[in-house]
């Protein structure tokens, strides 16, 4: 039986068959991005809807048949699209004011060309101005616009009953309470009293109306776009947030589906001793499936309008989730459930929901600390899951491509690491500083001692950036345990990544069969990378846009720079989510390296 028989007569025989018979069980390449980050000569200072068609077309001419986005979901002042004040709403910002559906935006041409010249890609970063810009405009559109008699409108709104009234009546309590939480409000907008909020309705009926407006319109444009690349015959998987923020319409009109008194995050490592506080409160599962789901299946019905297949954003969450004390950080988190037998019955009955509750494929985001339970109930479902290139090894080696899960997406970068040039130029062979500064610490290591340590164990010049690369001649665990002076227990975080970082280079090198210099960065080594990602048994191959432009020369330089990155966990800064591509969609069009990637999504037999 060919290799194709077989992954055919698995995923069609899967507990998601029906929607691997829908888009078809094959290979295929995917790319990657946020919206924001592209923008064409009709774009209006960030990416929008009509700008995937654009992205569409260069994905026919280069073979790749999936478009993998970023969450869309309407965001906070943070601009974090994981953090979401809404699991429906998607964001004004992203909407081409020119194409809106039934209204006349002629005499406002002067300013939409006035807002093109305001917020053009500058400096390589999205000018979040002109979320409120569009939106200002849009609402003097507007006012202009008959809309009691669109037939489409009223439609929509009776559609979406479930979340639109909340989360447009939540956005103008927001606007008439500027820089206030929900719960800071007034107790009869807290507490959602019905006769308060009645009354807020009447008297801001207009520009509820308009919230709820602009979400149509949004609809209209995507679904749109969506028939666009159907017909192309390429896929949009879109990536639904796990958590949503506390300051959000779903948690302003459902506290009780959530854990108020809590913070989700991470468990504890080597930079945070108590683990990680995310601030998004977690769910309350019991009264979720006590109300039937019902929060789970709309939010996937409203989804299908726009996605054939969807992400399941921190996956591993559905089993176990970290939580700890939301105002208090002295307090040690813990996993919930706590107890680990109760981890997959509680995973299952999520995902059975979700499974039934749509004709969309999921995918799994399940990176991290996975529980075992997640890898068999991901290869029961045909759910697809991550094998992340750089970390997917076994005895301190990099994995063949046969090895690769078949119910997988292949990848060599995520939104949450560098990219894979920056990766090979700076981390690479390197342990972080940080990290190994803690375990001496922990260890109880004089920090003297540590720091002449370093010169022995480290080489200085090639250590750079807060990353140490490891010297030559420290050939063991074991050798680096006795120059510190410690034993290998005392310092086990230390010895781990010793392990799985000494040599990683040459390592990578032998994995990619590629005998090319080992310190520096060419076109044929990220090409080869790019080879090898796309060859691997993983049933999608989906790499970031710019891991695919790295193999353009000039593009390289850019995109190969320290700081070039979509954002860096654990930090807040205006660098994070803001990255914009160095070239219009017009220009990606042209590029050369496109042949290349068409070469290389063919000669893996990816459709």
């Amino acid at each position: 039986m060919s290799n194709r028989e077989n992954t055919e007569r698995y995923l069609l025989g899967s507990r998601t068959a029906d929607k691997w018979r829908r888009i078809g069980a094959k290979r295929r390449a995917g790319v990657a991005l946020p919206l924001y980050s592209v923008y064409s000569a009709e774009s209006a200072g960030v990416g929008e809807l009509t700008d995937l068609k654009l992205l569409g077309e260069w994905c026919s001419n280069t073979g790749i048949s999936i478009i993998q986005l970023l969450p869309l979901n309407d965001v906070g002042g943070d601009f974090a699209p994981y953090n979401s004040v809404s699991s429906f709403a998607i964001d004004p910002m992203y909407l081409t004011i020119k194409d809106i559906k039934d209204a006349d935006v002629s005499e406002f041409i002067g300013d939409i060309t006035r807002l093109k010249k305001k917020y053009r890609p500058l400096f390589g970063r999205v000018n979040y101005k002109i979320k409120q810009a569009k939106i200002d405009l849009l609402w003097k559109i507007y006012k202009s616009t008959r809309t009691d008699n669109i037939t489409d409108f009223t439609s929509f709104k009776e559609n979406n009953t479930y979340w639109l009234n909340d989360y447009a009546v939540y956005k103008v309590i927001t606007e008439s309470n500027p820089g206030k939480g929900w719960q800071d409000w007034d107790d009869g907008l807290k507490a959602r009293d019905q006769l308060t909020i009645e009354n807020f309705q009447k008297i801001n009926f207009e520009r509820i109306e308009f919230h709820k407006w602009m979400q149509w319109q949004l609809l209209e444009q995507l679904e749109g776009v969506k028939e666009h690349l159907v017909a192309q015959n390429i896929l949009v998987l879109g990536d639904l947030p796990f958590l949503v923020s506390r300051e959000s319409a779903d948690v302003w009109s459902h506290p009780d589906y959530f854990m108020l008194h809590l913070a989700s995050g991470a468990p504890p490592d080597m930079y945070f001793a108590m683990g990680q506080k995310w601030g998004m409160p977690p769910y309350e599962w019991n009264n979720i499936a006590n109300d039937g789901f019902i929060y789970v299946k709309e939010k996937l019905k409203y989804a299908e309008n726009f996605y054939d297949m969807f992400r399941i954003d921190h996956f591993v969450g559905l089993f176990r989730v970290w939580v700890s004390p939301v105002d208090d950080y002295n307090t040690p988190g813990g996993y919930m459930p706590a107890e680990e037998y109760l981890w997959e019955p509680h995973g299952r009955r999520i995902i059975e929901e979700m499974v039934n509750a749509t004709k969309m494929l999921p995918c799994a985001e399940d990176l991290g600390t996975v529980p075992g339970c997640s890898f068999h109930v991901l290869a029961e479902y045909g759910i697809p899951g991550i094998d992340f290139q750089r970390y997917y090894k076994d005895h301190g080696g990099f994995r063949p491509p046969h090895d690769y899960r078949l119910n997988s997406a292949a990848v060599c970068s995520t939104h949450d690491s560098s990219f894979w040039v920056n990766w090979w130029q700076f981390e690479a062979g390197t342990i972080d500083e940080k990290l190994f500064d803690m375990s001496c610490e922990k260890a109880g290591i004089h920090p003297g001692h540590v720091k002449y340590c370093k010169k022995i164990l480290f080489d200085k010049k090639r250590s750079k950036h807060g990353r140490l690369y490891w010297n030559e001649d420290i050939t063991s665990g074991q050798l680096v345990a006795e120059i510190l002076g410690s034993s290998p227990d005392s310092i086990h975080s230390i010895i781990y990544a010793y392990a799985e970082s000494y040599k990683e280079k040459e390592k990578f090198l032998n994995y990619l069969g590629f005998t090319g210099d080992i310190n520096g960065i060419s076109i044929e080594l990220v090409s080869k990378c790019l080879e090898t990602i796309n060859l691997t048994n993983s049933i999608f191959s989906i790499q970031l846009l710019q891991d695919y432009l790295s193999m353009d020369k000039e593009l390289l330089k850019t995109i190969g720079k320290y700081n070039s990155r979509i954002n860096t966990p654990g930090s807040v800064s205006r660098n994070n989510w803001s990255q914009i591509l160095p070239l219009s969609l017009e220009e990606l069009s042209e590029l050369s390296v496109n042949e290349s990637i068409f070469r290389i999504t063919q000669n893996s037999e990816r459709a």
